[in-house]
């Protein structure tokens, strides 16, 4: 029997530690690669192509939400589950929509996780129980919509965005990205417009309801 070839990614020591123990005693699941951070997750995704992540929803740099959606671009065939302690239909909605194949509580039983993994392996889809059927409902009455306005936005545009609504100065944006002041004007002022968005302030709530950031961050 092939193994599932798992990566871990989640910014707590302890917590991958729990998760590798558990699916490590199930025997036929390889732990490929562990990561700390959004960033990491996607340079080790490339490197290793595991079949399925297992993914923060809450982690530094990028969260587990915009990592997803870049997983759903660049690596189709790799399957993502969300970990995450909220139940709120919003942060699994937002999960499913940016491409994740499972959403898993924090709080569930050990079983569970074996569970999810292995339906997502299988190329389906797995959610905890206590969010399943009423998220399910509205996410069928949703697909074939219309496309989000965040879906129009370039991927250098969601990553000023999202450093703005990090509270990131722009001066500050334009160094980490490695551009001018000018360009970082540039691609705000068209994601206003793409967003019809007036103020920064409205590009953080924005920012914040599309699940770019997260409000307890």
């Amino acid at each position: 029997m092939k193994s599932i070839r798992v990566l871990l990614a989640d910014d707590h020591t302890l917590v991958r530690a729990g998760f590798r123990a558990l699916l490590q005693s199930l025997g036929d699941v390889e732990i490929a690669a562990e990561a700390r951070d959004g960033n990491e997750a996607l340079r080790l995704i490339q490197a290793h192509q595991p079949d399925v992540v297992l993914l923060d929803i809450a982690m530094p740099g990028l969260n587990g939400l915009e990592v997803a959606a870049r997983v759903a671009r660049e690596f189709p065939n790799v399957r993502v589950i969300m970990l995450s302690m909220h139940a709120n239909e919003e942060y699994v909605l937002q999960a499913l929509c940016a491409g994740a194949a499972g959403y898993l509580l924090k709080d569930a039983d050990t079983d569970e996780l074996e569970l999810a993994v292995r339906a997502v392996a299988r190329g389906e889809t797995y959610l905890s129980p206590p969010v399943s059927k009423p998220i399910i409902e509205d996410y069928v009455r949703r697909v074939g919509g219309e496309p989000r306005s965040f879906d129009r936005l370039t991927p250098r545009q969601r990553e000023v965005l999202r450093l703005i609504a990090n509270g990131s100065t722009t001066k500050e944006i334009a160094l980490a990205l490695g551009i001018s002041i000018k360009t970082v004007e540039t691609h705000r002022a068209q994601a206003m417009k793409e967003l019809d968005v007036h103020d920064i302030t409205g590009l953080v709530r924005y920012a914040i309801r599309v699940g770019l950031v997260l409000p307890d961050h």
